[in-house]
């Protein structure tokens, strides 16, 4: 893919491209880069930009954006199933419950053993109601929920029905475990690291993410944003 060279006409009519997101860059960052380069490499005005699926800050992986007229198809990619590498820490909490806020509580974890988180994670399996977390981007009295969690404030967050189609452990040592994790649409990864820490009693916080599907495409098809550049 990295051969390819964009015209002008081809990403007015519409494409969809595949990016390997950066930890630390916003889904937003990615947009306006794409959105800027377009811009100045082929002498495009005005052209529509979006991505399907957002993915945190913290977060790494595989990133859909569409040029031009394929921006309309956004919705039907950001519906499909997405798979997940995650890394989650037990025995700690953080108020976002990741990294981008510092630790607030620690539990004891010397009850958990290999057997007993197995058996917890296998219980995930399935449709469950799940509350957001207040640091997310969901839309509270119109502002994002993540400006009043920041500030402090308390939030009123609605559940939102999810599904969780497969659970895999894939590394336990202790206090750190690896799940790859497919789940339906609008599922919070770091909701689970909370779910997960209450279900175990130690609390948990997650500490590394990657999405490394979404639907049929994968992440060994996606390019960075430098490669993206030498398309144009």
């Amino acid at each position: 893919m990295t051969e390819k060279i964009f015209s002008a006409e081809e990403l007015l009519e519409g494409t969809v491209l595949l990016f390997n997101k950066s930890i630390d860059w916003t889904s937003f960052d990615v947009v306006n880069k794409v959105r800027y380069q377009v811009k100045s490499k082929k002498n495009l005005s005005a052209i529509k930009v979006g991505h399907a699926g957002t993915l945190d800050p913290k977060a790494s992986g595989l990133l859909i954006i569409c040029t031009g007229k394929k921006t309309k198809e956004i919705d039907q990619f950001s519906g499909l199933d997405k798979e997940y590498i995650a890394t989650f820490k037990l025995g700690e909490t953080t108020p976002s419950f990741d990294t981008e806020t510092d630790v607030d509580e620690t539990f004891p974890i010397d009850h958990l053993n290999q057997s007993l988180i197995s058996e917890v994670v296998a219980t995930f399996v399935g449709v469950h109601e799940q509350m957001p977390p207040d640091f997310s981007a969901k839309k509270v009295d119109g502002k994002r929920a993540y400006l009043s969690a920041r500030k402090g404030k308390k939030i009123e967050l609605k559940t939102a029905t999810i599904e969780i189609k497969e659970i895999e452990v894939l590394e336990i040592n202790i206090p750190y475990i690896t799940l790859r994790i497919v789940s339906s649409k609008g599922t919070y990864i770091r909701a689970i690291a909370r779910d997960l820490g209450q279900a175990l009693k130690t609390g948990a916080y997650l500490t590394e993410l990657k999405r490394t599907k979404i639907g049929k495409f994968t992440l060994d098809e996606a390019i960075t944003v430098e490669q993206f550049q030498k398309m144009l």
